[in-house]
């Protein structure tokens, strides 16, 4: 039997957030949406089933548990190189997001 597809949506914002926020969770289709509209927004998704896992009981609105944040950081370090990478291309190319 195929395992459902997960996904949950966190939200950072430094200077805000004591910890990140979850700001969606779903399994199956509810799960492809979310990475859908993450998709459409331009936002990277990070496949990591440990932090997934972590994730499981947290519910949505809530901040992370202590025990996910650093991988949580790792998951958001890398989203921002990637953001700023793009920024980076984009001004040599010319082109906005």
């Amino acid at each position: 039997m195929e395992e459902r597809k997960q996904a949950v949506a966190l939200r950072y914002k430094a200077g805000e957030d004591a910890a990140p926020v979850v700001l969606a969770k779903g399994k199956g289709v509810i799960a492809e949406a979310i990475v859908e509209l993450a998709k459409q927004a331009g936002i990277p998704a990070v496949a990591d089933q440990e932090l997934l896992s972590l994730l499981a009981a947290t519910e949505v609105g809530e901040a992370i548990p202590p025990e996910a944040y650093q991988l949580a950081a790792e998951v958001i370090a890398f989203v921002w190189r990637l953001d700023r990478e793009l920024q980076r291309r984009q001004r040599k190319t010319g082109k906005e997001r």
